[in-house]
This record gives C-alpha cells, structure tokens and sequence, in this order.
C-alpha cells in the first residue's frame, strides 16, 4: 500500500495514469484486488500476486462462526505471510452476533487491517441455507449484518466492504438495494460482480450494472467479472466509471497480470507475456512460496492443481503435462520444468481468453419460501452459519 492522490477518470480517457482507492483508512494503490478463491489464494499465492504489482490481496473466504468457535480448519487458513503489511479477510456470515464477535477476534488478536464481507457466493450448500448471494434479498438481514460488522471494526479503524452479485436471478435483482444499504450502513466500499447467482459464472458479465450501481451510491464501488487481461481492467473502469477492479479468475496460472495491471494503471504500457522459459520460473517460485506455507510434501500436491493453469495453451508433451500434475519433489519438479521449451512465446489463443470454471445456468436453490418477502427476517436461517471454512 501506498499514500497517493487519487486522480478522476472522465469516459474519454484511454489509460487512467496515476490512480489509487480509499477504503477508510487504506489507500489502495493501484486499484485491485485480488478476490478471494476458495483452495487458491493462499498466503502462498497472494505472495506471489504481490511480488508481480500492489494492490490488495484477500484471504480465502473464512466463517465468523468458525472463528469464533476456534475452528481447527478456520484458524489455519488465517495465516499470512511475513511480507503482508496490510492483512485483508473475507468472511462469510448470517448472523449479526457472529460477524460482530468475528471482526473483533480479527482485529485484536490477528491484526487485520480490512474485512470484506462475502454476499455473492453462489454455491448450492451455502444458498440453500440462505446464504451467499441469495442473503441481500433480505434487506432487513443484510442491513443488521453490516452494521454489527462496521460497529465492530470502528474502534479498530478497520474499513468493511461488501461483494454481491447482480441478484439472485434476472427476475430478483438486489445490487441497487445491497449498494444503498452497504452506504447506510457505513460500509466503505462495495464489489460487484456482473452475474446473478443463477449465472454461476456462464456467460458474459453485466458491466452496465456495474455502471448503475456506481451512479446509484456515494461510496466506491468495484467491479468484477470478465477482466482477462490488463486492458480489460482499463475498459471497465471506462466504461463504468469504476473505482476500481476485482481480479479473480483472470489471474489463475496467470500472477504476472498484476504486474500489467500495476504498469496500465500507471498509465504505462503492459510489459510483453512471457515465454514458457518465464512461465516455468514463475512455476518455480510458486511452488518455493507453497512449501514454506506447508512444506514440500504438501506444498507440491497443492502445486499440482494450478499446473493446467500455467500451461493453457501452451504446446508441452502429453506425458510432460501428466507428469507435472503428479509431482512429488522439487528434484522431479526441475527435471520436468528443464524439459520445455524455454522460448516458447505465451499463446495467442490464450490472450483475452476466460480461464476457470464457466460452467453453465443453474437454478438457484434456496430455503422454502425464502422469496415470499423480502423484508422478513423472521425466518430461522440459524444453521446457515456454518462453522467450516473454505467453501
């Protein structure tokens, strides 16, 4: 993090120069963030996305229960590296009591500088509880969930922000209500990712909801979605005036695109992709950064996951890719890596292209009743504040 001035960006600039986000009392320089991916952002890779660009990078979405019960998995996934000056969290949450308790816990015995509040997941385990992205239909809940939470970061300092999505499906849309009461609620900024619950992550992102939402409130709002590479970035803030961006599945076996984002938000060119040779050193200092967080053995079984990431697309042997998804030691891990070709330019098919899990439409499952009214908050949704973390 760095202080800095931030500067206005009019929908006829081409590239934003100079740019930095308040939130509270953190300045955000660039604007992005790295959102919260469940197995993914561990202290290990949010490393690793630090050493390519700043920012403000987001551990793994944790429960407030499960913190304050003391959770065995919770409280291990809230580890951080030495190098992270700013400890950010995301935490998942239905209760008001749970959540208050949670941000206090955080604050006073880990240090945290940053909470976000997560009401966009969309998986079926946490909606049909009523949680994740079906939880802003119920505008009295949410309202008393983000009011505990900024009540009991204030003392601290600590700014809290929120991340929705667009609704649940296109017939129940709830940004605009979640964007006001986020406001009301003394929430220092809002996220939005352009799908519904619904969507999962199919189809193409809602910027223009992005851009409503930004005229609808007068705190900063985020946007996420469909930024693929670092002019993705540049044209969402454009195009939606934006005052900042939310980075997720676009940086999977892809650290170096907050370098490019660092570069064009500094009004500078994007430096060149890098060659398979690049790749492999990235791989490399991935695999370094996870067995100090876990140690070889492990280390290197987490490794395995990301490996199809950092090859898409690339032109590697078949037996060379299998390999590299099973490896075991660092010596093996070498030998493979000595393999390919080092000066392999980065794929053109690959540039600009989705990565991740799209997925297609599903419905969303919800509690019975749940959308009778939405202002009710009567009903018992007790057991949708899970106490495990990681979902």
């Amino acid at each position: 993090m760095s202080a800095c001035t931030s500067a206005g960006l009019s929908t006829g600039v081409t590239t934003p120069g100079a740019r930095s986000l308040e939130l509270g009392n953190l300045t955000v320089d660039p604007p992005v963030v790295l959102a919260p991916m469940a197995g993914v952002t561990n202290a290990a890779f949010r490393r690793l996305c630090a050493e390519q660009g700043a920012g403000l990078y987001v551990c793994e979405m944790i429960t407030s229960r499960g913190i304050v019960e003391r959770d065995e998995k919770t409280m291990s996934m809230l580890v951080f590296a030495d190098a992270e000056s700013v400890r950010s969290v995301q935490l998942y949450s239905v209760d008001p009591h749970y959540v208050s308790e949670a941000v206090k816990i955080l604050a006073g015995d880990h240090g945290v500088a940053h909470v976000d509040l997560n009401f966009g997941c969309p998986v079926p385990k946490v909606t049909r509880k009523g949680g994740g992205a079906v939880l802003p239909y119920k505008r009295n809940l949410l309202g008393q969930i983000l009011r505990a939470a900024v009540g009991a970061a204030e003392p601290y300092g600590i700014p809290v922000t929120m991340k929705t999505r667009k609704g649940i499906d296109d017939d129940h849309l709830t940004y605009l209500d979640a964007g006001r009461i986020a406001e009301e609620s003394g929430c220092a900024a809002i996220a939005l990712h352009g799908r519904t619950a619904a969507q999962h992550y199919s189809g193409t992102a809602d910027w223009a909801s992005i851009a409503a939402l930004k005229r609808h409130v007068g705190i900063p709002v985020l946007g996420n979605g469909d930024i693929w590479e670092a002019s993705d970035a540049l044209r969402m803030v454009r195009e939606t005036g934006a005052d900042g961006v939310v980075i997720g599945r676009g940086c999977l076996g892809r650290p170096w695109l907050f370098r490019d984002l660092a570069a064009v938000f500094a009004g500078e060119p994007a430096p060149p992709l890098p060659t398979l040779g690049e790749v492999a050193a990235m791989i490399r200092r991935h695999a370094e950064l996870l067995a100090e967080l876990l140690g070889e053995d492990r280390g290197l079984r987490d490794m395995r996951k990301h490996m199809a990431w950092y090859l898409k697309g690339f032109v590697v042997g078949g037996q060379i890719r299998a390999s590299l998804g099973m490896v075991e030691t660092f010596a093996q891990l070498d030998e493979l890596l000595a393999q390919l070709d080092p000066g392999q330019p980065f794929p053109e098919s690959e540039i600009g292209a989705a990565r991740g899990r799209q997925g297609s439409p599903r419905k969303v499952v919800m509690p019975a009743g749940w959308l009778d009214d939405a202002e009710d908050t009567t009903d018992d949704i007790s057991c949708a504040e899970i106490g495990i973390s990681g979902g």
